[in-house]
């Protein structure tokens, strides 16, 4: 799987639960993510996220939302983590996660972007656990193992392959998973060896105004903003001047708040003002459009589309999103979440 790939589902998976949580019967006071575990991250995370998985297990539609979202890879690693006992559906109950970029995609000359070509993931899951037990069972299956400061970390794979994952238990409330460099700069950061998420002021700033702002959001560096944008949006980029303005978005922000129901936003922070509100124009273009290819296959997508508002606010567009109880349903019936490699 290339990190493109991983980063559309990643992407995605954070789009769905968002679209999950607008739909909620009460506005529910979400949960914010401490500065401590925030600070674990690394310094370059180019996305971060966040999802509080106990809320979403109370919503009749998840299970097979779950089923039809989730990568195989990550279905398998479930049955790998069940096998000592560790139940992901009931003792994980919040899950941060990030992505590192490791190579840029390569512009048309042939000069290097900040779109991100591949990358690795890190991510704690926060809940109840018992690392003794577990860590006895998967020492007495003599499953590969790194020791690193006191901590060991037990592979998923042969623990060589560049995509093997591994994951260690920071304490009994926190287990960490991800690609191994990326889990060792993770203990090397809470010695202080290393630099966290917290001294990357641009991000944490980004992070800290999402923060506790829903119960499922994300934010996004540059690069990953313009992956995003043409992930999400591909035909705004079919517009003329497109490609400079996107050039020049600078992040965003995926959120849920509370209102007198639940409302979905996505939030690109752009270069200027007059930058936002051309990308509001194109981008409500780009919607019309994709409102009118889902209307035939896909009419219950093509309706959440025609309910979108895209508004410019300073230097930001501001997308705003909600969906009801039985637009959910017909959405994953339609099959809408499942992805095609």
């Amino acid at each position: 799987m290339t990190g493109r790939k991983i980063s559309i589902r990643i992407l995605a998976a954070v789009t769905v639960l968002f679209f999950m949580y607008a739909v909620a019967p009460k506005p529910a006071r979400a949960n914010s993510l401490s500065p401590d575990t925030i600070g674990m991250f690394p310094k370059d995370v180019g996305e971060f996220a966040y999802a509080d998985l106990k809320k979403a297990r109370t919503m009749k539609w998840y299970p097979a939302l779950q089923e039809q979202m989730l990568p195989q890879r990550f279905r398998d690693f479930e049955k790998f983590l069940a096998s000592a006992g560790v139940d992901p559906n009931t003792q994980v109950d919040e899950l941060a996660w990030g992505l590192v970029p490791e190579g840029t995609v390569k512009a048309e000359n042939g000069a290097a972007t900040d779109v991100p070509s591949s990358e690795q993931l890190v991510g704690i899951a926060l809940g109840t656990f018992n690392p003794n037990s577990t860590e006895a069972y998967f020492k007495q299956q003599k499953l590969p193992t790194i020791s690193k400061r006191g901590y060991t970390l037990f592979a998923f794979g042969s623990g060589a392959g560049p995509n093997d994952l591994f994951f260690f238990f920071i304490d009994s409330s926190k287990a960490a998973f991800g690609h191994r460099q990326l889990l060792e700069k993770l203990i090397e950061i809470r010695y202080g060896a290393e630099e966290g998420l917290l001294r990357n002021d641009k991000m944490y700033s980004l992070i800290n105004e999402a923060n506790g702002s829903g119960v499922v959001w994300a934010v996004l560096d540059a690069g990953y903003t313009r992956l995003a944008m043409g992930q999400l949006a591909p035909e705004v980029q079919q517009f003329p001047d497109a490609a400079k303005l996107l050039q020049r978005m600078e992040a965003m922000i995926i959120s849920t708040t509370a209102s007198s129901g639940l409302e979905g936003k996505f939030q690109a922070v752009c270069a200027s003002p007059e930058d936002a509100n051309t990308l509001s124009q194109l981008m409500a273009a780009g919607l019309l459009y994709k409102k009118y290819q889902a209307t035939k296959d896909n009419p219950d997508l093509g309706q959440l589309l025609d309910q979108a508002s895209v508004t410019p606010s300073g230097e930001r567009m501001i997308i705003r999103m909600t969906v009801t109880d039985d637009q959910m349903t017909a959405l994953i019936r339609k099959n809408t979440f499942t992805f095609k490699m």
